[in-house]
């Protein structure tokens, strides 16, 4: 078992989706199972990023409120909370992608395989479940796709804002970001409720895979 497990590993790190997806059979998951669990990763991982671009947010309201002090800590908090949202960001990137990869491995398979049925009842209700799986799981995507373009702009303004500040650690400067707060907040607060929608459909489609 513990061979078998790292060979599927291996075949994960060299692309071979094929094999990667013939050996968790062997291991007794399917892509039906595979998709589950990637759909799963992806939703809590969009969960966290979303609380994450809530907190960098919350980070740059206090930096444009900022009234004395060190402004230098302010900065290097604001820089945490950037990297931190880059780095969540990224995950949700990745989690999308791979459902989106055993997504297309299953309804391939499924397709392939109505030509075996002998029976034309049970191939009829298998097609017409496909049909529904796949138009089920397309509301899913489109929701990540949103998400996942979202995301982008509303770092560029953050990066935009963070590096502005590096070198201009100065009352003036800091004033300044007062300019881009409000935008900021409507696309955050966007990108949160596009997420959460994102969350639920995750969460209504992963119901209909029990």
């Amino acid at each position: 078992m513990r061979v078998l497990a790292a060979l599927v590993l291996g075949l994960a790190l060299c692309g071979c989706s094929g094999a990667y997806y013939s050996a968790w059979e062997k291991l007794g998951y399917h892509k039906r199972d595979i998709l589950k669990e990637r759909i799963t990763a992806a939703r809590d991982e969009q969960s966290a990023a979303k609380e994450q671009f809530a907190s960098a947010l919350d980070r740059f309201r206090s930096v444009v409120m900022f009234e004395g002090g060190d402004l230098q800590a302010k900065y290097d908090e604001l820089k945490a909370e950037l990297d931190k949202s880059e780095s969540r960001a990224a995950a949700v990137r990745s989690r999308i992608a791979a459902v989106g990869a055993v997504a297309e491995a299953l309804f391939q398979e499924w397709e392939g395989e109505l030509g075996q049925y002998q029976n034309p009842e049970l191939k009829r209700r298998s097609e017409e479940q496909l049909r529904d799986t796949r138009t089920r799981y397309g509301a899913l995507a489109a929701k990540m796709a949103v998400v996942a373009g979202r995301m982008e702009p509303v770092l560029k303004v953050f990066r935009d804002q963070v590096l502005f500040l590096k070198h201009n650690l100065n009352a003036r400067a800091v004033a300044s970001l007062g300019d881009v707060a409000l935008q900021l907040d409507q696309d955050v607060s966007r990108l949160v409720e596009d997420m959460q929608r994102s969350i639920d459909q995750a969460n209504e489609f992963i119901g209909t895979l029990k």
